[in-house]
């Protein structure tokens, strides 16, 4: 296991990292596009980076456990559908919030459960519940989006306050709130500890199963707040909401400096990795680039964010040493 110092050292160097990818990239943007710094512009990115960055924000959990989440999207496309459908039923805005944040915490739940209890590879336990859940989106659904017209619901994914974007609120709060749980708490210590050394971890007396499902089972719900998000900005659910998102979060994870082998990192830069995938997402758009290259890109940078990840962690390695 990394010492406390060490670790720290190699999570600033991370974070620093991460700010001058984006400081280029806002440079590199901004010569490209003579709309990239216009204030509506601006807005727009950062309205959408607010899903992907609620999303990261659980799937930071799950990473430093050394864990993996396929699932994400599909409870975001879940979630958001149930919520809509509600709506549409009963008009009841507490009721559909309610529902999504429940079944999300029930998918995380399961998640966890499918890891930490019956020992399946996360990789293939979050691999088949994205399939089965996308799976139950397209026959809630239809494969016909389900439109939301009420105006309180909206507010949620469109409104401000103070000037402020509601969904940038939502990502502030959840975000400080997961940092303060990581470094403050000792659930957050168990999650370091796990995440450096399963073993070690149980020998030290931490309950390691239950760590494990509780970090699926906050993902879980992070994905369900997303799913809300999203569903409230567009104002409407469709039968492919949160598709791809969960490569979106985990190149915003590891583009944060946390490290795919987990117990390194930490969830505040995690929201930088989430705006330098937005950035990249705006800008394609604003050069009128096909949105099917936007895929290529998007692979080129986590094949690159994860070549750096394991540089950094071979460094690390000879340091120990």
């Amino acid at each position: 296991m990394k010492k406390p110092n060490q670790k720290m050292l190699i999570s600033k160097i991370n974070l620093y990292r991460s700010v001058l990818i984006l400081l280029f990239l806002c440079l590199i943007a901004t010569l490209l596009s003579e709309n990239f710094l216009s204030v509506g512009n601006l807005f727009n990115v950062i309205r959408q980076v607010a899903v992907g960055g609620l999303v990261a924000c659980g799937m930071t959990f799950v990473i430093l456990t050394g864990g993996i989440d396929l699932s994400v999207g599909s409870i975001v496309g879940l979630t958001g559908a149930l919520s809509a459908g509600i709506l549409r039923s009963t008009d009841h805005v507490a009721l559909a919030i309610a529902v999504a944040l429940l079944v999300g915490i029930l998918c995380g739940f399961l998640n966890g459960f499918f890891v930490a209890q019956c020992g399946i590879p996360a990789f293939i336990a979050t691999l088949g519940m994205m399939t089965l859940l996308r799976g139950c989106v397209l026959v809630y659904t239809q494969g016909s989006p389900i439109a939301i017209k009420n105006a309180v619901y909206k507010i949620i994914g469109k409104g401000s306050l103070f000037g402020i974007p509601i969904p940038i609120l939502l990502v502030a709060i959840f975000f400080l709130m997961g940092h303060y749980i990581l470094m403050q708490t000792p659930f957050g210590r168990a999650v370091y500890a796990f995440g450096g050394s399963r073993e070690a971890a149980r020998l030290a007396g931490i309950r390691t199963k239950a760590t494990e499902w509780a970090v699926y089972t906050i993902n879980g719900f992070m994905c369900a707040v997303a799913g809300i998000v999203l569903t409230s900005r567009l104002a409407s659910a469709q039968s492919t909401g949160g598709e791809g998102i969960e490569m979106d979060a985990i190149a915003a994870v590891i583009l944060g400096g946390t490290s795919l082998s987990g117990g390194s990192g930490f969830i505040l830069p995690t929201i930088v990795g989430a705006i330098i995938m937005g950035i990249i997402d705006n800008l394609l758009t604003l050069l009128k680039i096909d949105p099917h290259a936007t895929n290529i890109v998007k692979g080129a940078v986590i094949l690159l964010a994860v070549l750096v990840d394991k540089k950094v962690s071979e460094l690390s390695a000879k340091t120990e040493a």
